[in-house]
């Protein structure tokens, strides 16, 4: 995280490839490649972009040092007109890219790389690896914040991340997918976002007593005075207790701005019912009861459903490391390749899996909305020289079952392009927004969605689409290939 130059967090494969790009092909060959998923994780309706401001640092420090050419010539692998090469190597190319906070579908390019074939092989295992994480723990957190129905989410899951980087970039990601602030002291100072925390255990247990440990907090921050009440005995002694100092503060004059209790082990919903009639009893009705211990979009929803009075959750291990599925999926693959008069020839991937068979060609999202309700209808892959006009008709149809259709009329529907450039020519033309713009950016995107699409369990799949030009020139180059 510390080091600018990541140019060697590569497999090694990308390299022994470009250098038989270098001996046996045009360097200079303009290819295109695609990064995409084939499915949403965690069995959601939906995925949203996220890692896009770590992919343009990496690009723009993309170069080998003399010490990572020093180390390439140790491994004994490579010639050494390719590692002279590479002293001059820099990124030359295209990227365009669905942006950050944007919610996304599967089979349609997360980002698209138009470069020589070498400078496009090498950035393939750096862009998955940013992308992939950041957009897993965006999904994860946004499915976590649906559950709370508006209560705040707190990202509180440093310590329990697979290293460093997973847990600042995984806090800044979780931002993006909906939290009010994280427990990453890290993530703020480098993203400028809201940093959040109460107290541990042990700070209850180095004074002589519960009450004690409360006081001396609430004295050192009474604007921000969450007590944690579980240490010793949650309703005999914990909550008794918070209320003790509270009710002290307000007769010292104290302003009680914010204040409450927060839960972290037993039975939150018992627990939460029974804290939050002791604390109402006690004349503190605006008292915020939080809770931690755990929690995923699933206990959440089930704790909402038993009306626990929680109105804060602390979420970590689960939503930093998304628990129940680890891993994005996220894949690279050539799609075109320029020939010598200057048009794309497109390519494709078989499979006997159908849906790891590609999408050919040069290509760009449309985002179709109903007009009347402003939600999502489809997404519409296309080829990027082809145009739609709203006051035409617009046919959509199921790439994987053709027969089902869908006539949109005109005046019913509007179309967006996803995809924004985010290189030209190696230069970067594209601006990233600050975290919370981006967050903000991706609640409006989330409001675009139909409450059957964010369900936590067996949500509708929006439809993504082919356009007929590029659905033609896909079944064209599978009955090629089929004849091969």
């Amino acid at each position: 995280m510390d080091r600018q130059n990541l140019t060697l967090m590569t497999d090694l494969y990308e390299l022994t490839m470009m250098q038989g790009y270098f001996k046996h092909k045009d360097r200079n060959e303009t290819v295109i490649f695609d990064a995409f998923f084939r499915n949403n994780p965690m069995n959601s309706g939906y995925s949203i972009s996220a890692g896009l401001e770590q992919v343009i640092s990496y690009i723009n420090n993309l170069h080998f040092a003399e010490e990572d050419i020093s180390y390439l010539r140790s491994l004994g692998i490579f010639d050494e007109d390719f590692l002279e090469y590479l002293r001059t190597f820099h990124f030359s190319g295209d990227i365009y890219a669905i942006p950050e906070g944007s919610l996304m579908f599967p089979r349609e390019p997360m980002i698209k790389v138009i470069a020589p074939i070498m400078e496009a092989q090498l950035v393939e295992t750096a862009i998955l690896n940013i992308i992939n994480h950041q957009s897993l723990i965006a999904t994860k957190a946004s499915r976590v914040c649906y559950a709370a129905r508006g209560d705040g989410i707190m990202e509180f899951g440093l310590r329990r991340a697979q290293g460093p980087d997973a847990g600042t970039y995984g806090a800044r990601a979780a931002m993006i997918g909906g939290c009010i602030g994280t427990s990453n002291v890290l993530t703020g100072q480098l993203f400028d976002v809201p940093v959040k925390g109460t107290h541990a255990h042990s700070w209850i247990m180095s004074f002589p007593d519960e009450y004690t440990a409360f006081k001396t907090y609430a004295d050192m921050y009474p604007n921000a005075c969450i007590l944690l009440v579980d240490t010793y005995d949650t309703l005999k002694s914990g909550v008794p207790n918070a209320i003790r100092v509270f009710t002290e503060m307000r007769k010292a004059g104290i302003p009680l701005t914010f204040y409450g209790i927060r839960l972290d082990s037993g039975d939150l919903a018992y627990l939460s019912k029974k804290a939050r009639k002791m604390l109402d009893d006690a004349g503190f009705p605006d008292a915020v009861i939080s809770a931690s211990n755990d929690l995923d979009e699933y206990l959440i929803d089930s704790l909402k459903t038993q009306g626990a009075a929680i109105t804060s959750w602390g979420v970590g291990t689960h939503l930093i490391t998304s628990k129940d599925w680890p891993s994005f999926g996220g894949v690279y693959k050539l799609a075109a390749v320029m020939g010598k008069d200057g048009t794309f020839i497109p390519k494709i991937k078989l499979s006997e899996n159908t849906e790891k068979v590609t999408n050919p060609g040069n290509k760009t999202i449309y985002r179709v909305y109903e007009k009347e309700s402003g939600k999502i209808k489809a997404d519409l892959i296309c080829l990027v020289d082809e145009k739609f006009d709203e006051n035409e008709p617009l046919l959509l149809f199921d790439p994987a079952e053709p027969w089902k259709k869908t006539l949109m009329q005109p005046g019913t529907y509007t179309l967006r392009e996803m995809m924004v450039p985010v290189f030209k020519n190696g230069k970067c033309v594209y601006t990233s927004p600050k975290v919370m713009d981006i967050r903000e950016y991706c609640q409006q995107e989330l409001s675009t969605l139909w409450d059957e699409t964010r369900r936590l369990v067996n949500p509708h799949q929006i439809y993504v689409d082919l356009s007929q030009k590029l659905y033609d020139i896909k079944i064209e180059l599978l009955d090629k290939m089929g004849q091969m």
